[in-house]
């Protein structure tokens, strides 16, 4: 659930008509590095939440799909330009992002936003805070005017934690939860931020018979519960 700082995007148009010429399979964006949102497992391969809802999507919408993975911070402008149809990465619906792409709606709430420190006693206020770049926690902190030190993917967040770069990480509360496991050194900070709206599939604005299916295919999922097992499953967000 993260912020991207856009730019102009002046492919949108070509992109779209690329596809509609090429229905027949439709290439998942994601960003391999957020689980359990979406990660690399030890074969190489997209793994997590998101795999696993994106793969069920596409069977109910009878698409046939490819995996693509993508770094964060172009994510939205290799969308725009046809590198692939659909972004499936964590990704809160923001106005701002809505005016360069569109969204299929939410397929999970929003998650709680949460600091990770190596002491419990850190004040966010008067630390420093490590970030990913271009991400709706970066611009929190920097709209608290608080100190803060960005990173390229969320690996490196933490390192800055433990090398003494930052005194505390804030992110999403689910990936953090996740960095915990098996570690000793880190802590969990009290507070707890709620930023950002749910999660949605991004996809060019041109590209509304898509989006229709995967909103059908959402809907169907929210029907039959199976969209919420998947939720409490991989511990993501909170329910619908």
């Amino acid at each position: 659930m993260k912020k991207l700082i856009l730019s102009t995007a002046a492919l949108a148009f070509t992109a779209g008509m690329a596809f509609a010429e090429s229905h027949s399979v439709v290439r998942m964006g994601t960003e391999g590095a957020y689980p359990p949102w979406n990660f690399l497992n030890d074969a190489g391969e997209v793994d997590g939440f998101e795999r696993e809802l994106g793969d069920e999507l596409c069977a109910r919408a009878e698409l046939t799909c490819e995996w693509v993975t993508n770094e964060w911070d172009s994510i939205i402008p290799n969308l725009v330009s046809g590198n692939y149809d659909v972004i499936i990465a964590g990704m809160s619906v923001t106005d701002e992002r809505d005016e360069v792409i569109d969204f299929t709606q939410e397929y999970t709430p929003a998650d709680p936003t949460s600091f990770l420190a190596l002491s419990a006693d850190v004040d966010p206020a008067s630390g420093v805070i490590a970030a990913q770049t271009g991400t709706i926690q970066a611009g929190y902190i920097a709209e608290q005017g608080w100190m803060l030190v960005e990173f390229a993917t969320p690996e490196e967040t933490i390192a800055a934690v433990r090398g003494g770069e930052a005194d505390a990480v804030f992110a999403d509360k689910s990936f953090l939860v996740g960095a915990m496991e098996g570690q000793t050194d880190l802590v969990m900070l009290e507070q707890e931020v709620m930023i950002g709206g749910g999660v949605g599939m991004g996809i060019r604005e041109s590209d509304t018979e898509l989006r229709d299916k995967f909103d059908a295919a959402i809907t169907s999922m929210k029907e039959d519960g199976s969209l919420n097992a998947l939720i409490t499953k991989w511990e993501v967000a909170s329910t619908f």
